[in-house]
This record gives C-alpha cells, sequence and structure tokens, in this order.
C-alpha cells in the first residue's frame, strides 16, 4: 500500500525532479508534471486537494484506456480529464514497486531527450 510520502521519496529519488510547492504534492521534469494530487472537483465546496489519489501522466489516449480497462481497481478517470493523457491513481490499492515502475514511466515520458540518458537502470527500486 502506497501514500503520499512514498510519492515523494520516489519521485525525488528520479534525476532533475523538482517539486513545485502545493496543498499536496506536485512533481515536474524540465518544467512538465508527471505526478500530483488529485484536484477533486466537489459541486458547492470548490476543490478539494486529495493526497491518497495521484493523477498520472501516461502519453497517450490508448495507454491510458489501456490503463482504466486492464487495471480499474488501481486506475480512473474522471470527465474533466477526458482528452488528456492523465490517469487517477488509487495510492492505498498500488504497491511500491509498481508505485515506482509507474513513476518513472512517467517521468521517461515527460524528460527531455538530453535527460533520458540520466536515469539509471529500467524502472525505480524500492527502496532506492
Amino acid at each position: 500500500m502506497a501514500d503520499a510520502d512514498d510519492v515523494r521519496r520516489l519521485a525525488l529519488a528520479l534525476p532533475h525532479v523538482a517539486e513545485i510547492d502545493s496543498d499536496g504534492f506536485d512533481f515536474r521534469v524540465a518544467g512538465k508534471g508527471f505526478v500530483w494530487s488529485y484536484p477533486e472537483r466537489r459541486p458547492g465546496r470548490g476543490r478539494v486537494i486529495r493526497t491518497d489519489i495521484a493523477v498520472l501522466y501516461v502519453g497517450d489516449e490508448a495507454e491510458k484506456q489501456a490503463l482504466l480497462l486492464g487495471e480499474p481497481e488501481f486506475f480512473f478517470n474522471t470527465p474533466g480529464y477526458d482528452g488528456w493523457p492523465l490517469v487517477m491513481l488509487r495510492l492505498a490499492q498500488v504497491d511500491i514497486e509498481r508505485l515506482g515502475e509507474l513513476l518513472t514511466d512517467a517521468w521517461r515520458m515527460r524528460a527531455p531527450r538530453t535527460l533520458a540518458g540520466d536515469l539509471d537502470g529500467d524502472s525505480l527500486e524500492p527502496g532506492a
């Protein structure tokens, strides 16, 4: 089971990552977001930052649909994210190893090619 502290630890272990000041978590590489806290919009209550749910960059619609259909216990979408290459990840449902893989994949999709070579190994290992 993962949580916001795990997201923070794993994201900051990736090269060239900056954490943006926010009410939850927000991580970027070369100015491009790859994972952040879910800003849930509730009618009549405004936006609530959910640190138990991560918004994760996935690259394209095909990857998004594969995750949503293949692992619905982990991933979901909301109408506000239709058309965007993003999914919401239920952190409590995912283990640390899988979270590391997802963050590494998101980082790779957002990092410029000039930085991609700075990532050691195929994925971020737990405890790295």
